[in-house]
Parts: C-alpha cells; structure tokens; sequence
C-alpha cells in the first residue's frame, strides 16, 4: 500500500473512531462533524437526509433511548473507489448501559461511503441492516 493510502486510511480510522467517541459521550453535534452537509443515514424504516437531520434525530436519542449508549464496531473490510472515494464495511451494535457485549439480535452490516472533500475525509452515506441469523 502507498504512503498515501496508508494516510487516507488512518485518517478514514480517524473519522470512524471520533463519531463513535462522540456517540460514547451522546454528542450529537460532535458525531456529525464529519459528515458532508448532504450526507444520508439509512437504517430499518428511516431515511435521514442531511447532516442536520442525521444530528437532531441523534439528539433526540441521545436525550431518551440510546441515554448512556455506546457502540461496538468491528471493520470487516475498506475499499478504495478512485482518489477520492471510500467504503468501509463493519459489522456494529449498540451497547446499552451496563452490556458488555451487542446481544447478536442486535448486531448489524453497516456501509460507510466516505469521500475526501477539500483534502478532508468525510462520511457522505451510511446505512445499517440487521446481521442474517445463522443459516440465513
């Protein structure tokens, strides 16, 4: 891998490691800081459109059922698409106060899509979907 990738993967790191600070200590403001202004968030029945969106939705959690949350993620794959494109692939999970562990029911695919804007590398799309049961 070049120096330079080796640098736009650390920075990719970088930006996944601060949003999943910043859901630790239930800053909404802080975990969207990297996403473009345009950015989309997809999960089981939603569709956040915009950085604004994705940032009072996760407020509003913050205040009432993801309280104390925090996450769990584990890389499973990145992916360059030309200069200035990224995906990476997790798996992930919300902790609730007290677990140790995501309760596998819990455990979801998650596709971040990064691109690097003006020499920064930002999350302009996200999406989750449940982890198939085994056998599936």
């Amino acid at each position: 891998m070049s120096d330079r990738r080796t640098q736009d993967e650390a920075a990719i790191e970088a930006v996944l490691a601060a949003g999943y600070r910043a859901w630790a200590a239930g800053d909404a403001e802080a975990m969207v800081a990297d996403y473009t202004e345009d950015a989309t968030a997809i999960m089981t029945g939603s569709l956040r459109d915009g950085r604004d969106v994705i940032r009072r939705s996760m407020a509003l959690g913050f205040e009432g059922p993801l309280k104390g949350s925090s996450t769990w993620n584990k890389r499973l794959s990145l992916r360059f698409l030309g200069e200035d494109g990224a995906i990476v692939v997790s798996e992930s999970g919300i902790l609730l106060p007290g677990e140790t562990e995501v309760p596998d029911p819990r455990k979801v695919n998650a596709t971040w899509v990064l691109e690097k804007r003006d020499g920064r590398w930002m999350v302009a799309a996200y999406h989750n979907s449940p982890v198939a049961a085994p056998g599936n």
